[in-house]
């Protein structure tokens, strides 16, 4: 990340020292005995899961490194977390930026503003999103097939049968550590407040195009359909900034929709009849879960997932509210009570749970779908080809599955109805258990990484280059307005809003709730 990232941070623009320090200060986190231990023993963790990673790939016990060789598992699985940093940085920059007038940032970082003309035109974001959360999936899993152990039993370090189990077994934190610091905890703390550094460089732009291609190819066109069904049923209509779909586009975008659809549905095939007949990784690691089990835990898992990502749409969008029309129920008002409590620092601090909980269900996800079946032995499933079955062995299938049905099908009804999600007592449920995980500071390393590849990569502060959101009104520049019916039947983009550009957000401290901004005005 940092060799790619810092070529075009070489070249940024000059800036004043002084005002850049003052800002430094302003987002500077206070360190307590306890922050502090947090932060050595969440390196300490990192250093020791990059360790075991290692170990793995080169004993040969992780897929890639058994059917190609060691060196080819690690120079993917490098790449692929590579990957990762860009494929969730630009996410926090690009939807955070449209509110704010890109002439302020045209000159001083033309390459960003490459970024946000193609990005921000019609509804590309949306299509940038769609296509970028399919990649978010395929990248974790490409990296669960380079690094996750084949046999987490077998002999790594000489260690004990305990650390193996919590490391490497269930609940896996060497992965769950390695990937969600290494390749997204560490690179959205940047680029949630560097939006404007962290894309000003061609492989944020090589990324944007490739999220564009994912997206034009169809295969998750079936998402649209959902999008459709759920805004008919809200009653509340797509907001879009193109022309209504006719002729051959209409023709054209509605046989991708088809595709998808068959696509899926070949996917969901393969998964449940290898599922049913033990063909796939966790039948193979746990002989002793059945079938049927493995059914439950695989739409469990999915489950569990969509409901985190239809959380983090919903709590951004009732932030918006006043505190008498977020919650109607009693789980509502109890969700709502703890999200918001005191100064606003539950929220970030659920983000961070949420995205270790998310990231292992991703993992145990990918060992679900993950096939066993050896190709040329006439036990193809479907009786595809040889090669086929060898791809299908990856699990990736799995990924075209939890990419619409158990994330963007759920953020689309958490945006049409994000009241329903916060009355849901599963919604109060995952909050705590995110909040215990982010107080544990398993990933609290993240922020150690970023602060040090901030100085390294010479990022500042958005507010630096583009002044804070009262700075942009008084000289003419304010922000657009971003509102609640804008979001529905959208992807708002994991919880980055763009009004707080050049503020805090929800990897730096409390955000601002509707009743804070209210009190303040």
């Amino acid at each position: 990340m940092s060799t790619v990232e810092a070529s075009a941070a070489s070249a940024a623009p000059e800036v004043d020292v002084t005002k850049a320090s003052e800002h430094d200060s302003v987002h500077d986190v206070k360190l307590t005995p306890f922050t502090l231990f947090r932060y050595v023993a969440s390196i300490g963790l990192l250093v020791f899961s990059i360790v075991l990673v290692g170990a793995l790939i080169f004993t040969g016990n992780t897929r890639v490194a058994t059917d190609a060789n060691p060196w080819v598992a690690l120079i993917v699985c490098i790449l692929a977390v590579t990957w990762l940093t860009m494929i969730e940085g630009q996410q926090a920059s690009l939807v955070g930026l449209p509110p704010v007038d890109p002439d302020l940032y045209k000159d001083s970082h033309p390459l960003t503003y490459k970024n946000a003309a193609l990005a921000f035109k019609g509804d590309n974001l949306d299509r940038y999103l769609m296509g970028r959360q399919f990649m978010v999936l395929l990248v974790v899993f490409t990296i669960n097939q380079c690094a996750a152990p084949l046999d987490p039993n077998a002999d790594v370090l000489g260690l004990p049968a305990g650390v193996k189990q919590v490391f490497l077994d269930v609940p896996g934190l060497g992965m769950i550590i390695f990937t969600c610091i290494l390749g997204q905890l560490t690179t959205q703390v940047n680029a949630s407040h560097c939006m404007i550094d962290a894309i000003n460089n061609y492989f944020a732009l090589f990324t944007l195009y490739t999220c564009m291609v994912v997206e034009f190819t169809g295969i998750m066109h079936s998402s649209y359909l959902i999008q459709n069904i759920l805004a008919a049923i809200s009653g509340k209509p797509i907001i879009t900034n193109e022309e209504p779909r006719t002729g051959a586009t209409f023709a054209f975008f509605w046989g991708r929709v088809l595709m998808s659809l068959a696509i899926l549905g070949f996917c969901l095939a393969v998964t449940l009849v290898a599922l049913f007949e033990g063909n796939t990784a966790i039948s193979t690691k746990y002989p002793s879960i059945t079938p049927g089990l493995a059914v439950f835990l695989f739409f469990f898992f999915m489950f569990i997932v969509g409901m985190l990502e239809g959380m983090q749409i919903a709590f951004f969008a009732v932030a918006k509210l006043p505190a008498n029309e977020r919650g109607t129920s009693f789980f509502g008002r109890k969700t709502c009570e703890l999200l918001f409590k005191g100064n606003g620092q539950n929220l970030p601090g659920f983000m961070i749970g949420r995205q270790l909980t998310v990231v292992a269900s991703f993992f145990l996800v990918g060992s679900i779908t993950s096939l066993t079946i050896v190709p040329g032995e006439g036990n193809n499933i479907f009786g595809v080809s040889d090669g086929a079955q060898a791809f299908l062995n990856y699990g990736f299938q799995g990924a075209v599955i939890t990419t619409i049905l158990a994330s963007i099908s759920w953020q689309l009804a958490a945006s049409a109805f994000p009241i329903a999600f916060l009355n849901n007592p599963i919604t109060y449920i995952l909050l705590v258990v995110a909040l215990f995980l982010e107080w544990t500071g398993l990933c609290s390393g993240a922020w150690v990484l970023a602060r040090v590849l901030k100085k390294g990569l010479k990022y500042n502060y958005d507010e630096v280059y583009v002044g804070t959101p009262e700075e942009r009104m008084a000289n003419n520049h304010a922000d657009k307005e971003m509102t609640v019916e804008q979001d529905v039947g959208h992807l708002a983009g994991g919880g980055f809003q763009g009004h707080l550009v050049g503020s805090h957000d929800a990897l730096d401290g409390p955000v601002a709730s509707k009743d804070a901004i209210d009190e303040a005005a």
